[in-house]
């Protein structure tokens, strides 16, 4: 088993891939749900988390990382501790009391960023986290997550200029899971139903 499919396991064991019938922000049901936040709370996930982050970047230029907050902000941290890279974040909300800042961290206007974020579903919180980056004179290229949920946002940030760069898709994450019999070929039928249409499937399961 490699390593990539040693981490699927890892994480669906502390429960940052979860299975069952979940509301998300839309309203939508969902059959899965991760939660990478539970992260912190697992050292040893988290530091596997970051060598496969570090593997999949070793080719890209850039000056320093960021992470988005709030889940990407310990994510971030460990591929600075393990690879060495100088890390900055942006605020959610602007200080309104001391430096004003906006962006945590020291930078130099014209250098380039490598942005991490936990997963992706669509580019829109993309675009809104990394916004102060770009407002701040850093160029940004480049875009890394744990995880590629296929619902658009690797179109919608490449159509932008950005590129993706993920160490799972969400079809990975299910064939492994899948192989290594951690879900029934059933329900990981019924998940791949979702994905192709997220509001029948979700219509469909508020009924039954």
């Amino acid at each position: 088993m490699g390593s990539k499919e040693r981490l699927c396991e890892e994480l669906f064991k502390i429960g940052a891939v979860k299975f069952g019938k979940f509301t998300l922000k839309s309203g939508l049901l969902s059959p899965i749900y991760i939660d990478l936040r539970v992260l912190v709370s697992y050292p040893n996930a988290l530091r596997d988390v970051a060598s496969e982050l570090i593997k999949i970047t070793k080719p890209v230029h850039f000056d320093r990382i960021a992470g988005i907050p709030y889940a990407a902000i310990p994510i971030a941290t460990a591929v600075s501790l393990q690879a060495n890279y100088p890390m900055i974040y942006p605020r959610k909300e602007q200080k309104g009391y001391g430096t004003m800042r906006a962006i945590e961290g020291k930078f130099n206007e014209g250098e380039t960023v490598l942005v991490y974020d936990d997963l992706i579903t669509t580019g829109a919180s993309k675009f809104e986290a990394i916004a102060p980056l770009e407002e701040a004179g850093l160029k940004i290229k480049d875009l890394v997550v744990l995880v590629d949920r296929e619902q658009g946002g690797k179109k919608d940030v490449e159509e932008k200029g950005y590129k993706l760069h993920s160490v799972f898709t969400i079809s990975e994450m299910l064939d492994i899971l899948l192989k290594e019999k951690k879900i029934e070929k059933e329900q990981f039928d019924s998940i791949k139903e979702y994905f192709k249409d997220p509001e029948g499937w979700s219509e469909k399961n508020k009924e039954a």
